[in-house]
């Protein structure tokens, strides 16, 4: 036991070959503003900074302990609505700096995943999931009880504006907002990167996949499991101290079983397993509600069907498929995967496509008011009852899969031969 800890207490935690990715986040969150200059842009961004505090903080539980929570929101809740109790108290608020505020609400989600992880991580798996459900439940039903703290259904609001000016930066305009919460997200993202590279988050991962192994080698797996906890329940805080200084106001939404699973399926949707896998299930989450919610009130029905897809054909997520990419790129082969991959999915996406178009179709002819019969689809106007876009969609739909189908086992000897050191001799 004694030769694994000074293993694991000696492999440095930041190298050459990791610190450039850290440098490269830096440099493109200060040049965003400049880049995508709008507000709505902007605010977009704010939300997608909280939310990756918030992914990769429950990340600490799932992916590397292995812990899956129901009600994971709850730390992020308390510590935003703690957060805008200390904005309303003008005397003390007043001689605080803004950007120390959620380091109050990472503080509170803390004490909270102390309280709570005393008894839930006594046991993992589906004890754990049903013990945070349950806690997650009883929460959400105490913020319209207990009015003094959560503020009953219309919630609790502040103003950020009467905190104390930080070297003259009053935080009255959004992108103001947005540096603070870029600042906040690297240092989180970068304290979460050393955490699981000490000897608590290795043994996390050891915890994970054989936690008797753990215990016979003198490890409690109970204790690693609380640490991790905790952690995740400091960083949940500072998601929602961010919350609260962007959005100024909390509510049971912030609390409630919606949030924990959006949370969770954003998780998943960009990989668990891997560090930088919540930031990409974020950043395609984000999009999908914000860019695609405006164009079809459907978008919901995507993202579910993206989420399975996901779980049946790609565990590893967004950045597992990315990364199987990994050996074929060392081997020099990564250029013998571009035609099988044309041949596949440039159908596949056409079939997609296609086969949304005719969900929306259909939506629009049974949904329509009365006489609006005309709708656009890619930039294509026309009539959602006439017989010649049903059948269009259709024959595509069938047409692109059906395609992508026979061009697959292409694609199988493809990726064999690319993975292959030797060249995939046959």
């Amino acid at each position: 036991m004694t030769d694994i800890t000074q293993k694991s207490t000696a492999t440095p935690a930041m190298t050459m070959g990791n610190t450039l990715p850290w440098i490269l986040a830096a440099a493109f969150l200060f040049i965003a503003p400049i880049i995508f200059s709008s507000n709505s842009a902007i605010t977009i961004m704010n939300q997608m900074g909280i939310t990756m505090v918030f992914a990769l903080a429950y990340n600490m539980l799932l992916g590397q302990g292995g812990m899956l929570s129901f009600g994971h929101a709850v730390y992020m809740g308390v510590g935003g609505f703690a957060c805008v109790h200390v904005m309303n108290m003008t005397d003390l608020f007043e001689k605080m700096p803004l950007p120390v505020l959620p380091i109050v609400g990472g503080l509170v989600g803390m004490l909270f995943a102390i309280a709570i992880g005393s008894f839930s991580t006594r046991k993992a798996g589906t004890v754990f999931a049903m013990i945070s459900l349950g806690v997650g439940e009883l929460v959400a039903a105490c913020s319209v009880i207990i009015v003094v703290f959560f503020g009953g259904e219309e919630g609790v609001s502040g103003d950020r504006t009467y905190g104390m000016p930080f070297f003259g930066i009053e935080f009255l305009r959004q992108i103001e907002v947005y540096y603070l919460t870029s600042f906040w997200l690297l240092v989180s993202a970068l304290l979460m990167f050393l955490f699981s590279r000490t000897p608590v988050g290795r043994m996390a991962n050891a915890v994970r996949d054989n936690p008797e192994r753990a215990e016979f080698l003198g490890y409690s797996a109970r204790w690693v499991r609380f640490y991790s906890f905790v952690a995740s329940g400091f960083f949940c805080g500072i998601a929602g101290g961010l919350f609260a200084i962007n959005f100024e106001i909390l509510t049971e939404e912030n609390l409630n079983l919606a949030t924990s699973g959006g949370i969770l399926l954003m998780t998943f949707l960009g990989g668990a397993g891997f560090f930088f896998g919540p930031v990409l299930g974020v950043v395609t989450f984000v999009l999908l509600q914000t860019v695609l919610g405006l164009q079809t009130e459907l978008w919901a029905l995507y993202v579910g069907a993206l989420f399975l897809a996901t779980v049946m054909f790609f565990p590893g997520g967004l950045s597992g498929l990315i990364m199987m990419h990994v050996t074929p790129m060392r081997l020099g082969k990564l250029n013998r995967l571009y035609v099988p991959y044309l041949k596949v999915f440039v159908p596949a996406i056409i079939g997609t496509l296609s086969l949304c178009g005719f969900i929306e179709i259909l939506f629009h002819a049974r949904h329509a008011a009365l006489g609006e019969d005309e709708m656009t689809i890619f930039w294509t106007t026309f009539s959602s009852h006439a017989i010649l876009p049903w059948i269009i969609t259709i024959v595509v739909a069938v047409g692109g899969i059906w395609l992508a189908k026979q061009s697959a086992p292409e694609l199988n000897e493809a990726w064999h031969d690319a993975n292959t050191p030797d060249g995939g001799a046959r």
